[in-house]
């Protein structure tokens, strides 16, 4: 996957400007009003870059805090002798990402079982806790943001990771990564296009918006009805389910491999947990599910689509990672 320059930058957030932005050299003053606006709780201007860089809501507004707290702590005098505050901001949450990444790989070498980045609502049910419509009608499709690329960015190293999506998804020249991350532009072309190829061998050709909104909802129909034949119709013969519990929830801890063992797995689900809401939501910008029991977000389905068929599931139990899907 390769992001062209209309896709750069796209819903970039405060602290990951894109190069041409003249908000990176609009002086202290220009900068502080971005933090304040970042302080009154815009998380989605203000994390947005770095829930990509790393795949965690919670630690994208640590990163964030950081970031302000590091600013607000110079004196007017040091934050005015700075010459592009912008850029200031971009390296300092980016170096700040970068050392979160290492200890969050550590950390996720104990995890108990799968680890999945944390699902993303849709924009306008992160703000406001409502859904916006038919999925069909507001799913984004952004490529950056979508579970099956988030995945592909956990397998890649911090440097790669950070590389990768400060130059193909912002923009930013090698010359600059280079100074953030800590190695030569040389280099971080090469980070780069090791991340590219990744992510090349990894994708799934794209499908329409409306497409994929009718799989899913497909899905939902077979599910509730706990027709084997019909999930084993809508999955492809080799897709894979991966459950997030994080020890926290009752899950499977491994992956479920072929699509029959998946379908006869999701209707013993539906027959064990009678009472769940399935309802339609955009997760990471593409159509997903969401299960509720009285009200209260218990999982998060994601979906890859290849073809007409379904290829990955990954469901989120974690509730420390459902925590923006259960407050409005």
């Amino acid at each position: 996957m390769v992001f062209d320059a209309a896709q750069r930058g796209a819903q970039v957030g405060h602290y990951f400007l894109r190069p041409d932005d003249p908000d990176r050299a609009g002086g202290a003053a220009g900068v502080a009003g971005q933090l304040a606006s970042a302080a009154r709780g815009d998380h989605e201007r203000a994390g947005f870059g770095a829930y990509r860089l790393l795949g965690s809501l919670a630690e994208a507004e640590d990163a964030v805090q950081e970031t302000y707290a590091r600013w607000y702590a110079m004196s007017r005098e040091q934050q005015e002798a700075i010459e592009s505050p912008g850029a200031w901001l971009t390296t300092v949450a980016s170096r700040i990402c970068l050392n979160l990444l290492g200890s969050a790989r550590a950390r996720r070498e104990t995890y108990v079982g799968e680890w999945i980045p944390e699902p993303l609502p849709e924009r306008t049910e992160w703000i406001t806790g409502r859904p916006a419509g038919d999925p069909a009608d507001r799913v984004t499709l952004d490529e950056s943001v979508s579970m099956a690329f988030m995945v592909v960015l956990e397998s890649m190293t911090p440097a790669e990771r950070v590389a990768f999506i400060l130059h193909d998804v912002f923009g930013y020249p090698f010359a600059e990564v280079a100074g953030i991350v800590g190695r030569t532009p040389a280099a971080c072309r090469q980070l780069a296009s090791s991340a590219r190829r990744r992510i090349r061998a990894a994708q799934a050709p794209g499908r329409p918006a409306a497409q994929q909104a009718g799989l899913v909802r497909a899905f939902k129909a077979a599910w509730e009805a706990k027709d084997i034949g019909a999930l084993i119709g809508l999955l492809d013969p080799d897709a894979t389910a991966i459950a997030d519990g994080g020890g926290l929830a009752l899950t499977f801890l491994h992956p479920i491999e072929g699509g029959e063992q998946i379908a006869r797995a999701w209707v013993r689900i539906a027959i064990q947990a009678p009472g769940v809401t399935l309802l339609e939501r955009t997760v990471n910008g593409q159509p997903g599910l969401v299960a509720q029991r009285d009200g209260v977000t218990i999982t998060v389905f994601a979906f890859e689509v290849a073809g007409d068929r379904i290829r990955h599931i990954w469901a989120v139990r974690n509730p420390e990672k459902l925590r923006p899907w259960t407050t409005g």
